[in-house]
């Protein structure tokens, strides 16, 4: 059974809670992360590089010269390939760099990374975090008493608006509600903070689809 660090409010650590195994079963897939890992940073592409082919450069209506007598290569036109200025030989052009992974891979994979940062001990418990209204101040006071370094993740019980707005003004932490959470924003944080009830709430809420 794999355990992680309790918290309570003020960031304080109270011992050890066991997570459940129906999520945190120590398995850790790495074909699965690295397939959904290599999808999520080839989706985050654009695509929109583009070159103009010849057909497409303004310009070179008319042969620069006549076609035999002159002793050059014969031209047709000055905005061919090898021509400065000329259009582009299977250039670039825009396309989409999305790459389909199944549902049941994803979540492999979030299950994987969700894994990892448990056994690395980087992953730990904290109360609901029940906000009136939005608070910087108490969400830096919990990182600070838990003495947080580098990118941090709380994931919530479900879409906490005012969690969500307490945390934008800190750089390095990102909120994510517990269903909602990728393999991809596991491993990208250094500490990973979950909500108990999120934890209560069972497993088989885990895994964003990308």
């Amino acid at each position: 059974m794999i355990e992680a660090a309790t918290y309570d409010a003020n960031g304080v650590a109270g011992g050890s809670t066991p997570l459940p195994e129906d999520v945190f079963d120590g398995t850790v897939n790495e074909s699965a992360l690295h397939q959904v890992i290599t999808a999520i940073l080839a989706h985050q592409r654009q695509g929109t590089a583009a070159t103009r082919g010849r057909s497409q450069v303004r310009g070179g209506a008319r042969k620069p010269w006549r076609q035999k007598g002159t002793g050059r290569a014969r031209q047709g036109t000055i905005r061919a390939a090898q021509w400065r200025g000329g259009g582009i030989v299977f250039g670039p052009q825009p396309r989409s760099y999305d790459v389909k992974v199944p549902k049941k891979v994803r979540r492999l994979a979030t299950r994987s990374a969700l894994n990892a940062r448990a056994l690395d001990g980087g992953l730990g418990v904290i109360p609901p975090l029940s906000l009136e209204a939005p608070s910087t101040k108490a969400i830096a006071g919990l990182l600070d008493g838990i003495e947080a370094e580098g990118n941090v993740l709380i994931l919530t019980d479900g879409l906490k608006t005012n969690v969500c707005l307490s945390s934008r003004n800190i750089a390095r932490v990102q909120v994510r509600a517990w269903g909602e959470v990728s393999a991809y924003d596991v491993l990208w944080a250094d500490r990973v903070l979950i909500e108990s009830s999120a934890l209560a709430s069972g497993g088989d809420r885990e895994g964003a689809d990308e």
